[in-house]
């Protein structure tokens, strides 16, 4: 039975299928709409989608399902067919060379850098796992001279029995815990990364982060502190922090004795990625940034400190997943941010109640314009439009307008892409309006 039909669980029924044309499969997924013309497989939909798990000799389960909420269900037990997910095949019969990549964020742009300067020193590399390309169906295909760079979240994570033989660990602050029961359970799925490496194994990771440290500390495996190599790299990508993605990513090409001038000119073409701190254009004197995929609080500290001590206009708040923004609240209030434009219900109301007790923020209507330039304003809107208008009616040129919700995308958005794109598109439909 596979558990879940988004993408992954697409890829692994079209895997299971190429490999049992004849065997009887099952999927079980909430979505009561899902249609697959297969007369050798059963459909448990909707509401009860879990009620005939105990059925079935092997369950494939897929990231969005949590283990804790399908524990807590009592349709399964231990007692069952065996659990697992692909991740766990994938691992478990992989022919070549595995480059694990994780951390809370960073992850999918150091695994793309990997990736591109792997492939440019010219070896067979490949890329995928959490960053959106299911691993399965190109299983049934590799080679033992393949390598494979694995984009690895906690929820692929927990529950493994062994490691990749090269890990890379970013970083590591709370995140997820609308998923996981505590912080705790978060942090151990985390730490499965590098909890099964051997001694001949290789651990890239953040000596400078105390909870990465310490997870190093009980590894097996040699050991490799990316935050060792001083060089800065030439990169069209902003922030500090996309120079220690850059040095994990040099550091996993050293293994690979890959040629220094090859490692410079991929990171100097390395371009980043969609709704990661995206460069969406200057318009009307104002710079336009992108970073949708900034769920947590701790991303859009550091985009903050990117760019403090120029005027900023930070579009923020959405869905909880339980985060603490206190300290956010005090990176607001010390930063250069002059218009601070609240998305909807949800966390945007605990920002603005974190921020009343540092530097209480002065409601403004967009409509009355002009101000104390001193003073912190907020706006709050449902609209996506809406708060794109404000960054271009309030501030000044040469300012930013940043994206960085420090929250999920889903009180207003059906995904953090969704989100992204609608900010890119009306950031350039009203860069060549007059009246906006």
């Amino acid at each position: 039975m596979i558990l879940g039909m988004g993408k992954e669980g697409r890829d692994s029924y079209l895997a299971l299928r190429k490999l049992f044309p004849a065997k009887i499969l099952a999927i079980a997924d909430k979505n009561n709409n899902l249609i697959i013309k297969d007369k050798n497989l059963k459909l448990y939909l909707g509401d009860g989608y879990l009620s005939s798990i105990g059925d079935y000799d092997l369950i494939i389960k897929t990231p969005g399902i949590s283990l804790e909420k399908l524990g807590s269900s009592l349709l399964w037990k231990p007692s069952f067919g065996e659990l697992t997910s692909q991740t766990e095949i994938f691992f478990d019969n992989f022919p070549g060379l595995i480059v694990g990549v994780t951390g809370t964020k960073g992850k999918g742009t150091t695994s793309t850098l990997i990736y591109e300067i792997l492939k440019k020193a010219g070896l067979k590399v490949y890329l995928g796992g959490n960053i959106g390309q299911p691993v399965l169906q190109y299983l049934l295909k590799a080679k033992p001279e393949d390598v494979f760079v694995y984009e690895l979240s906690s929820h692929q994570l927990q529950g493994l029995k062994k490691s990749p033989p090269i890990a890379v660990f970013l970083n590591l602050f709370s995140d997820h815990l609308d998923y996981y029961k505590n912080f705790a359970d978060y942090h151990n799925a985390k730490a499965n990364i590098a909890k099964y490496q051997t001694k001949n194994d290789y651990l890239i990771f953040n000596a400078k982060d105390k909870l990465v440290s310490a997870i190093s500390q009980k590894a097996k495996s040699l050991k490799i502190d990316f935050n060792q190599d001083k060089k800065y790299y030439k990169t069209i990508l902003p922030g500090e922090f996309n120079q220690l993605n850059i040095k994990a990513a040099v550091a996993v090409a050293g293994l690979f004795m890959v040629k220094p001038e090859i490692i410079k000119t991929a990171v100097k073409n390395f371009k980043g990625l969609p709704h990661r701190l995206e460069f969406t254009g200057k318009f009307k004197g104002i710079e336009f940034y992108n970073n949708s995929m900034a769920t947590v609080p701790e991303t859009t500290i550091l985009d903050l400190q990117t760019f403090n001590g120029r005027p900023i206009s930070l579009i923020a708040g959405g869905s909880d997943k339980g985060s603490d923004y206190s300290l956010l609240a005090k990176e607001i209030a010390k930063s250069s941010v002059k218009n601070l434009i609240i998305l909807g219900q949800g966390t945007g109301e605990r920002i603005l109640k974190e921020m009343s007790g540092v530097r209480p923020p002065k409601n403004l209507d967009p409509a009355l314009g002009g101000s104390d330039p001193r003073q912190l304003r907020y706006f709050q809107t449902s609209a996506m439009e809406e708060a794109v208008k404000i960054c271009y009616q309030q501030t000044p040129k040469n300012g930013v307008c940043l994206l960085s919700p420090a929250s999920a995308s889903f009180n207003l958005f059906k995904d953090y892409q969704d989100r992204g794109e609608q900010f890119k598109k009306f950031v350039k439909r009203y860069a060549n309006q007059k009246n906006t």
